[in-house]
């Protein structure tokens, strides 16, 4: 298991991590595909979970391609239709608030490391009202390339003044993991129900079926 003291920060996805959104985006992304004549299923989506939004866009709009709409023009009618889906049933996963809460009496500096956009992140934050547990949140909107590159964790330890070494991530995704281990920091997984089961999860640390259960190897 983890050991707390083993570590200055804990750097948290948001995606499938603080609020069930994957299903959410497979609504959104199959209502405006399907929108513009594509067959493809909820299912298809798998192959790109954990990417940015913009390059899930350009490689299904290459595999598809779409004549009627720039990747720009879809990639604004998803995150538009994310913010409604959110905003409508706001609900932070099991143990989300519970774990931050209990973090933040520990001292812990907390850190969001998404490769969802800004925009998202506000809305994800203030929907659940848990904006004010973080100290630095970064999308990988302003890096160069987001996850499996580990340039958004590394960025969120230098902000935090961390060396990596001592940061704890939990993430939910293969591409997540991998970014996380490229930054040299560990990582617990607890992956997302919705996803089909992926053995490559086994390169984080360690692995947890709710976050209700590693809060729980904390408090003993």
């Amino acid at each position: 298991m983890p050991n707390l003291e083993q570590f200055d920060a804990i750097i948290f996805d948001m995606d499938g991590v603080l609020i069930d959104s994957e299903p959410l985006w497979k609504i959104a992304m199959h209502d405006v595909f399907a929108s513009v004549g594509s067959r493809l299923s909820k299912t298809d989506f798998q192959k790109t979970v954990g990417l940015r939004i913009d390059e899930v866009v350009r490689f299904w709009h290459k595999q598809e391609g779409w004549k009627d709409y720039t990747p720009q023009e879809l990639e604004k009618k998803i995150i538009d239709k994310m913010i409604l889906l959110i905003e409508e049933n706001p609900k932070p996963l099991l143990g989300v608030v519970e774990t931050l809460c209990f973090l933040k009496n520990q001292n812990k500096k907390i850190g969001l490391a998404t490769s969802s956009y800004n925009v998202l992140i506000s809305t994800v934050l203030n929907s659940l009202e848990i904006n004010h547990f973080f100290d630095f949140t970064h999308s990988a909107e302003n890096e160069e390339y987001g996850k499996p590159h580990p340039s958004v964790y590394l960025t969120v330890a230098n902000k935090l003044d961390v060396n990596p070494l001592q940061c704890l991530v939990i993430e939910d995704s293969l591409n997540g993991i991998i970014s996380a281990k490229a930054a040299r920091m560990k990582v617990v997984c607890i992956p997302e129900k919705t996803h089909f089961p992926e053995p490559k999860l086994n390169l984080a640390d360690y692995h947890f079926e709710t976050m209700v259960e590693l809060l729980n190897t904390w408090q003993g």
